[in-house]
């Protein structure tokens, strides 16, 4: 019996709750931003694509790192807190096989390109990218190396560091 109890609660640990399905108005949380803030070249859009449940959020554009530039990305900002006890991410994705980033920020972060990052390569077709919070790794040595999940304020889809072309779509972001 206290094996079966201890099976049922891992399970509800790992229940996911849907932080983005970009339903609705998604197009006024999230915001596009280019590395032209700081002086670089790179140039993309985001956009919500589709509506109901076949609406995405697509991330396309040039990532170059001239100029000491390298990003592009889409980020949303909010205020409710995420679950004290979450373990990661799940996204469901595809795009070109690249290698894109989830970039997470705490208010403690006392710079603006400060963020903790984990990485996923979208492939061409449809599949869920767990991204354990133990993944995520501090952008700078200055900065606290962890975080807890219940204070993240800001999370954006990055293509970022190399010079690619980017188009990564996003169908669902959960908090498990």
């Amino acid at each position: 019996m206290a094996i079966l109890i201890s099976i049922i609660m891992a399970g509800q640990a790992m229940a996911e709750t849907v932080f983005e399905d970009f339903s609705g108005s998604a197009s006024a949380r999230w915001e596009f931003v280019a590395d032209g803030v700081m002086g670089g070249v790179s140039q993309g859009r985001a956009e919500i694509a589709g509506s109901g449940p076949d609406a995405v959020l697509r991330l396309r554009g040039m990532v170059s790192t001239k100029n000491n530039g390298g990003f592009i990305q889409v980020r949303h900002r909010f205020a409710n807190a995420w679950p004290a006890d979450a373990q990661g991410l799940s996204l469901v994705t595809k795009g070109n096989g690249q290698t894109y980033y989830v970039f997470l920020k705490t208010p403690d972060l006392n710079r603006v390109w400060y963020s903790y990052r984990a990485s996923f390569t979208a492939s061409e077709s449809w599949q869920t990218m767990r991204l354990p919070f133990s993944s995520f790794e501090a952008s700078h040595d200055a900065m606290p190396q962890s975080f807890a999940p219940s204070e993240v304020r800001s999370l954006a889809v990055v293509a970022y560091g190399a010079d690619y072309e980017a188009d990564v779509q996003v169908k669902s972001i959960s908090v498990y």
